[in-house]
C-alpha cells in the first residue's frame, strides 16, 4: 500500500510539472513587441516598407523587389532570418532592405542592421 501511494504521489507531481512546462512553452512563442508590429515606411514607388505581424511574419518590398519572412520579436527588437525576394532589376533603387538582419525600434522609427551589426537604414512608422 505504500509504495502505490508513493506511485500516486510522484503520478500527480509529474503531471504538475508537465502542465507548468506546457503552459510556459505556450508563452515563449509569444512575441513581446507591440513596438514592432505595424508598418513601417513608405509604399510610394521605389521607397522600403515592411508590414509585421504579431507572430513575426513579415512582409514588404525593398524598393524593387517583394521580400517576405519569418522573424522572431524580442521586446522592441526583431530578427528577420531569411528573407525570401523576388529577383529584379531596377535601376536607382538601393535596396538595402533586402540585407537586413534585425531592426530595433526606438519611438517612431525602426534601425535596421546587417548581419555584421551595421547599420544600413531606418523605417518611420506609417501606421498599425
Amino acid at each position: 500500500m505504500h509504495d502505490r501511494v508513493h506511485r500516486t504521489r510522484g503520478a500527480a507531481a509529474a503531471t504538475i510539472v508537465l502542465a507548468a512546462v506546457l503552459a510556459l512553452a505556450g508563452c515563449a512563442g509569444t512575441p513581446s513587441g507591440a513596438a514592432v508590429v505595424g508598418r513601417w515606411g513608405s509604399t510610394s514607388s521605389g521607397q522600403p516598407n515592411l508590414d509585421i505581424q504579431n507572430d513575426g511574419t513579415f512582409s514588404g518590398s525593398d524598393g524593387c523587389n517583394r521580400l517576405s519572412g519569418q522573424g522572431q520579436i524580442d521586446g522592441d527588437e526583431i530578427t528577420f532570418g531569411s528573407i525570401a525576394s523576388t529577383m529584379m532589376a531596377c535601376e536607382g533603387v538601393d535596396t538595402w532592405l533586402s540585407k537586413a538582419a534585425t531592426g530595433n525600434v526606438s519611438g517612431d522609427t525602426m534601425t535596421v542592421l546587417d548581419d555584421g551589426g551595421s547599420k544600413i537604414g531606418t523605417l518611420k512608422r506609417s501606421g498599425s
